[in-house]
């Protein structure tokens, strides 16, 4: 009975939370609090684009009328308060002229800021080598081929982009992530001829040389066989042309596998630092054929070694014995 009034009260407080328009959101953990600055501010855009209908008042009609929001410019707002630019007003990307509503159509035709208007000349993000990535962006197939269609948003949606998803804690959740947006477009007919008028490309048929197809899709990144390794970026930009994607398997299933120096790079430096070689590592969540040095296999292999010479030696002696 205690656990049911107890639940209740929680239920009640919830629900008065949920209704009470909120002016700063805190998030409490054991280390520090997190205050999202612009809550308020957000909170009267995501009234409408947090939802897929919305209100408005029709001044021909005099009343109020119920109406369905474009599922384009539908934004759920949990991705975005766990996404990188959690603490930005939507007014910092879009203009001020939004804060009337309805919107003038002529918004819509307003050009946004892409990534390196932001991140470029930057002290703080200077890591990420901004002016390199865009080198290796012009150079790509995405960019001499749809010119000024292709953008940054295209592949990093800044409503929900995660930067930190890209660590190695866990390679598999990296991998996904990291695939999803390849196919956001690839897989999407809808987003895909956004920049062409061809059909939509079958990943699957496309893939049908590959050998354990599901197993690679699942274990790798698109970007390891189509794009050039630049070991001076986090991750590589310059997509290649069908024509010169990564088809041979010792690219990869060898010792000097070009994992080593993009989906696993990092291991594999650390490795490096510790035991002074560069394909040391024994990934945490993958096993690569022939790129792999197992120290327990190393010694297997040197005990079954050492026999068979021992064997051959003592059959050797016997013989010069027996003679």
């Amino acid at each position: 009975m205690v656990f049911k009034k107890t639940r209740g009260v929680i239920a009640l407080v919830v629900g008065i939370i949920m209704i009470i328009p909120v002016t700063k959101v805190i998030a409490q953990s054991d280390e520090s609090s997190v205050v999202f600055e612009y809550a308020e501010e957000n909170h009267q855009c995501f009234k409408c684009h947090g939802h897929k209908t919305y209100y408005f008042y029709n001044e021909y009609l005099g009343r109020k009328v119920k109406n369905r929001m474009n599922p384009y410019f539908v934004i759920d707002s949990a991705n975005y308060y766990g996404s990188n630019h959690w603490n930005f007003s939507c007014l910092d990307c879009h203009s001020y002229d939004y804060r009337e509503f309805p919107h003038s159509g002529e918004l819509r035709m307003e050009e946004l800021p892409n990534c390196l208007d932001c991140h470029c000349g930057d002290e703080a993000f200077a890591q990420y080598h901004c002016e390199k990535i865009d080198e290796e962006f012009q150079k790509s197939v995405h960019s001499y081929k749809h010119s000024e269609d292709f953008t940054c948003w295209m592949c990093h949606d800044p409503h929900s982009y995660k930067i930190n998803a890209r660590t190695n804690e866990n390679i598999k959740e990296t991998i996904i992530y990291d695939n999803n947006i390849c196919l956001s477009c690839h897989a999407d007919i809808d987003k895909y001829q956004l920049i062409t008028d061809n059909a939509k490309p079958n990943v699957l048929v496309s893939h049908e040389w590959l050998p354990n197809q599901a197993l690679h899709f699942a274990s790798v990144r698109c970007i390891e066989c189509h794009t050039e390794v630049n070991d001076t970026i986090l991750v590589a930009h310059n997509v290649q042309p069908k024509e010169k994607a990564v088809r041979k398997c010792v690219e990869c299933h060898s010792k000097n596998s070009l994992l080593m120096a993009s989906l696993y790079k990092f291991q594999a430096q650390e490795q490096r630092s510790k035991l002074g070689f560069f394909n040391a590592a024994i990934l945490n969540d993958s096993y690569i054929i022939g790129a792999n040095r197992n120290i327990y296999l190393n010694i297997i292999s040197l005990v079954m070694f050492g026999m068979v010479i021992g064997g051959i030696g003592i059959h050797a002696f016997l013989r010069i014995l027996k003679k």
